[in-house]
């Protein structure tokens, strides 16, 4: 979808201003905001896409006046009052009021290490051939869609040459809407700066995506 989360060559909402030494969390509550959010998922009533998704689907008065870990508090909310877990008047009073769905699992504190670790692999098998290979010249399909994809805006619609064949992944645009992982080759496309932005553009720098293979086509 077109969302508020997808700014890559917007103009009007000034520099990008890294911090210097910047520390992994600015509040104490950020620091709880992770562990809800990550606790809350591991809970295995979505996927990271479906969680990706409710972030980025948010309204864009709410997502551009929010910090990044708000954001998550504020997705995670919404995806709790989808899946039953909690009801707006429960968010409202700020406790329960009734009975909600019980999770399939709870992460444990003394196994948060060991899944943190081990991570979330989503490579899979994938059982047709790649339709590309590297130094391939392809369109970004010029697609809007209503759901989740991973595809940038300002690519859609231009040619890049394909850099690698990473393998097979988890489609993300499916996978978020509970329409199976429906996995796919996945390509890293190099674009020009002049291809995405026109002549004016420094001919010297590039954009690389990670795009799924439905993402393209033949140019």
């Amino acid at each position: 979808m077109n969302g508020a989360h997808d700014l890559g060559g917007q103009m009007g909402f000034g520099p990008v201003a890294p911090e210097r030494d910047e520390p992994v969390f600015h509040a104490e509550w950020e620091k709880r905001a992770l562990g809800v959010t990550l606790a809350a998922g591991g809970m295995g009533h979505w996927t990271i896409d479906e969680s990706r998704h409710a972030r980025e689907s948010l309204h864009p008065a709410v997502y551009y006046s929010a910090s990044y870990y708000e954001i998550w508090i504020r997705a995670l909310e919404n995806l709790l009052e989808r899946r039953g877990f909690v009801t707006a008047d429960e968010r409202a009073a700020g406790k329960a009021l009734g009975s909600g769905t019980n999770p399939k699992r709870v992460l444990a504190a003394d196994e948060v290490a060991a899944t943190l670790a081990r991570g979330g692999p989503c490579d899979r098998e994938v059982p047709t051939p790649a339709r590309f290979k590297a130094g391939d010249r392809v369109r970004a399909k010029n697609n809007h869609p209503q759901g989740h994809t991973r595809l940038p805006r300002y690519a859609r619609g231009h040619v890049g040459t394909v850099e690698a064949v990473r393998g097979g992944f988890v489609l993300p645009d499916s996978n978020a809407h509970g329409q199976g992982e429906s996995p796919e080759w996945l390509y890293t496309v190099v674009f020009s700066a002049a291809e995405l932005w026109g002549e004016s553009a420094d001919p010297a720098l590039t954009v690389s995506v990670d795009a799924w293979e439905s993402y393209l086509e033949p140019a």
